[in-house]
């Protein structure tokens, strides 16, 4: 778990030193326009363009939050894991103060190359969608992956958490409200934290038993 946590740090580190040395431009521009029309408007149906709002509201303040707290409630209360629920909470806290920090420190400027096709404000690096999506929704898989037995199991839940946090960050890119390294770095910001605090501050497995009865 360092290690991974280490790697996708690695990861946004360099995505923070192509994007403040200008490295990224013609990637960034590519991507940007892949999903829209010589016009600016999004591709596909109109249904497409309201699901990729869906999947981008997962990532929002309201959603991610109600899920995190209900999340924090069920170890408190239902499994009576205190301690998971407080390392939950202390984890999903800490990676928005983390990611409210960098972006008002890097302090880059939303892309205006395309209609936004979503309400965004604030500073766009790193995606605080990708980055606090990806923290939520991987800290929730790591936190209740220890009360299933099979290995299989929680090895899919964690992807799936890790794949759900992706395609919020796609989504960003889709609705042109960020660049695609603001997303890159958030999802690999986001989701390194999590591990992170995981392998360094997850209270033992001692409580599986208890968590499975």
């Amino acid at each position: 778990m360092l290690a991974l946590a280490a790697l996708l740090w690695a990861g946004f580190a360099i995505v923070v030193w192509a994007v403040l040395g200008g490295h990224t431009a013609r990637f960034d521009t590519a991507l940007l326009r892949l999903p829209r029309m010589a016009d600016g408007a999004a591709q596909g149906p109109g249904w497409m363009l309201e699901m990729v709002r869906d999947v981008t509201a997962l990532g929002g303040v309201l959603l991610r939050n109600v899920f995190a707290l209900v999340g924090v409630g069920v170890a408190a209360f239902v499994l009576r894991w205190r301690g998971l629920a407080v390392w939950l909470f202390v984890t999903v806290a800490s990676g928005w103060l983390v990611n409210s920090v960098m972006k008002y420190a890097i302090a880059r400027p939303r892309p205006e190359l395309v209609p936004h096709l979503a309400e965004a404000g604030g500073p766009a690096f790193p995606s605080g969608h990708s980055f606090n999506g990806a923290v939520v929704y991987v800290a929730l898989a790591l936190a209740f992956a220890p009360c299933v037995a099979r290995a299989s199991v929680r090895h899919a839940l964690i992807t799936a958490a890790m794949v759900l946090a992706m395609l919020i960050a796609v989504s960003r890119i889709w609705l042109g409200v960020h660049w695609p390294s603001d997303v890159l770095a958030g999802w690999l910001g986001g989701t390194g934290w999590a591990v992170l605090c995981a392998s360094a501050f997850h209270p033992s497995p001692r409580g599986r038993d208890a968590a499975r009865a």
